[in-house]
């Protein structure tokens, strides 16, 4: 089994890490390095057997693949500070946001790098990633990093000049849906509803509605239809969305979205 280490131990790292635990990989083949002292105590706590240290270095000694899990401005210190102890066969994948690959490359000299663009369904394992692999990535790296990933959710290869469209579209898009879900609990309360229930009906509409789009061959729009009845309820609630240009809104946010993570990854 491989050995795998993952520097950070934040949300989505231990979400990585559990991932890994019930797709039952051996807890001692995993190494976790996390600076902070209350943080990894809780991590041995959850994750026994897991090798859980401060030192990045220790935890890629003996490591064949490394997830960097930190915050975007700590990846380069974080990788050259284990640099001399990153076995020269390791594949480095990233899930830092706006850290490229040149950027991985150049702090992981002659290895094999992967970007990756996750979202925060993965602390769910619901995650949708997209990876781009480096000059040095082969296919059985990239199918590594899907396997990898894959544990907390769907993973898709694209070109590395998409994944700013990934972070504007599936990066950022929880908040777009917590949005919607606050604006149609605060209608259902408007409307008569208690808030506690308002909130149970509108979560479970949006969860449901998303298992009932996977499930079905029909897509969105066929779906939609579906549930529009000509004069009906829906087509009334659909024809004051449209006059206030919402499905325009979301074009915009997307596209604001991929346009700030594209400055970003230039000021880097």
């Amino acid at each position: 089994m491989q050995r795998i280490a993952i520097l950070g131990g934040g949300r989505m790292g231990e979400a990585l890490l559990a991932g890994l635990l019930d797709a039952g990989y051996d807890a001692a083949s995993l190494a976790v390095a996390e600076q902070h002292a209350p943080r990894r105590e809780e991590l041995t706590a959850r994750a026994p057997g897991v090798r859980i240290g401060p030192s990045a270095a220790w935890a890629v000694a003996d490591a064949q693949v490394v997830v960097v899990a930190v915050k975007p401005g700590d990846v380069a210190a974080v990788l050259e500070g284990a640099r001399e102890a990153l076995p020269e066969d390791a594949l480095v994948i990233s899930i830092a946001a706006g850290v490229t690959i040149a950027d991985l490359e150049a702090a992981a000299p002659g290895r094999a790098v992967v970007r990756a663009m996750p979202n925060t369904p993965a602390l769910v394992g619901r995650g949708a990633t997209a990876i781009a692999g480096g000059a040095r990535a082969t296919d059985e790296d990239l199918a590594t990093a899907e396997t990898l990933l894959g544990h907390v959710g769907m993973v898709a290869r694209v070109p590395e000049h998409l994944l700013d469209a990934v972070t504007g579209l599936s990066g950022s898009g929880p908040a777009y849906v917590f949005l919607v879900v606050e604006a149609l609990t605060e209608a259902g309360v408007l409307n008569g509803l208690p808030r506690d229930l308002a909130e149970q009906l509108v979560a479970q509409t949006v969860l449901g509605a998303a298992e009932l789009l996977a499930a079905s061959d029909d897509g969105p729009e066929g779906l939609r239809a579906q549930v529009t009845s000509p004069g009906g309820t829906t087509a009334a609630g659909l024809a004051a969305l449209e006059a206030r240009t919402v499905r325009a809104a979301f074009l915009e946010a997307v596209t604001a979205a991929t346009e700030r993570s594209r400055e970003l990854g230039r000021r880097a």
